[in-house]
């Protein structure tokens, strides 16, 4: 098991090190850099910068140097000191823009995928149980009705119906009198008083598609021959159904920390643009939209991390609850 774990850790070096090359090529795809789009601004707003500026500017971020010597600068200052480098939008570090998001960006997205486990594991399991059942039906209806609306459209409908009839605001994750106050009791219950909106929002959509894997997994290993001999061998129906079926089954649910957490941590771009989450989403959308190259770059890099760390994450699980994928 710790030749697997160390495998896995060890391979994750050179794909870190080709995505961090990918994404600072990618971000520089666009033509211009920041100071073109600031100059633009500006130039439609009749103001005109002053050229001297503009070269000093260019030469204080290195945005003269040639590709290479910038992936450099911008990798060996996060590796060795750090530094994700400056957000010229924001004229501030790029790490302190991303932590200060970070936090509240993991309160949503690990409370959203324990939403997910929660709901898709029994509903999944009660559905391969009770196939063709009125509650395997009303759950399928439920399933693919929460994968065929969009998450910002649902985000929109609980908004209007929490302030059209209960008087509710349900934007953001804190009640304007909250927002910027100091952390207390009254703060966290209020964060959680809101947080339900965003879990269910970004949840449903997850938990949808699990239910529907859990439950086609589910009877697949039910219509196996070995639940067959072990029934015909006298093992209660609730033994035989989660010490077989049911742990073969959730190799899909633990694979799926590699891609949910990713995904979660982006917040889904529109769905936190409509609830004002303040999370890392409208944050990187911001960052491309001014061509803000350390920036992007610093998220997305992030990301990617975060990726190879839940993919690592899953790994180990699966190899935990299915000993052959140690072997793999």
């Amino acid at each position: 098991m710790l030749s697997f774990i160390l495998r896995r850790i060890l391979l994750m070096i050179p794909i870190m090190i080709i995505i961090s090359f990918l994404i600072f090529f990618i971000i520089q795809l666009p033509p211009g850099d920041f100071l073109t789009s600031l100059t633009a601004r500006r130039a439609a707003q009749n103001e005109v910068l002053d050229s001297a500026m503009v070269l000093a500017l260019r030469e204080r971020y290195g945005l003269d140097q040639p590709f290479l010597v910038q992936y450099w600068m911008w990798i060996s200052g996060i590796v060795f000191r750090g530094d994700f480098g400056q957000s010229f939008e924001w004229n501030m570090p790029v790490a302190g823009l991303i932590w200060d998001r970070l936090g509240m960006t993991l309160v949503v997205s690990v409370t959203t995928l324990l939403f997910v486990w929660l709901v898709s594991f029994p509903i999944g399991i009660y559905s391969a149980v009770r196939q063709h059942s009125l509650g395997d039906m009303t759950a399928t209806f439920i399933a693919f009705l929460g994968l065929a609306i969009p998450n910002f459209l649902m985000a929109l409908v609980l908004m209007y119906v929490s302030s059209r009839y209960f008087g509710l605001s349900v934007g953001g994750l804190f009640s304007p009198q909250f927002a910027n106050a100091a952390w207390s009791p009254e703060r966290v219950w209020n964060m959680i008083s809101h947080l339900w909106v965003p879990v269910l929002v970004l949840g449903s959509s997850g938990a949808a598609a699990l239910i529907r894997v859990m439950r086609a997994n589910l009877l697949d290993e039910l219509n196996k021959p070995y639940v067959d001999i072990a029934r015909s061998r006298g093992v209660s129906e609730a033994r035989l159904l989660f010490k077989y079926p049911v742990r073969v089954s959730l190799n899909p649910f633990i694979s799926t920390v590699g891609w949910v957490l990713p995904a979660l941590i982006s917040g889904e771009v529109i769905t936190s643009i409509v609830l004002s989450l303040p999370t890392a989403g409208p944050l990187l959308l911001n960052a491309l939209f001014a061509q803000d190259m350390y920036l992007a770059g610093g998220i997305i890099l992030l990301l990617s991390i975060f990726t190879l760390i839940g993919t690592l994450i899953s790994d180990i699980l699966l190899a935990v609850f299915d000993p052959r994928i140690r072997y793999t």
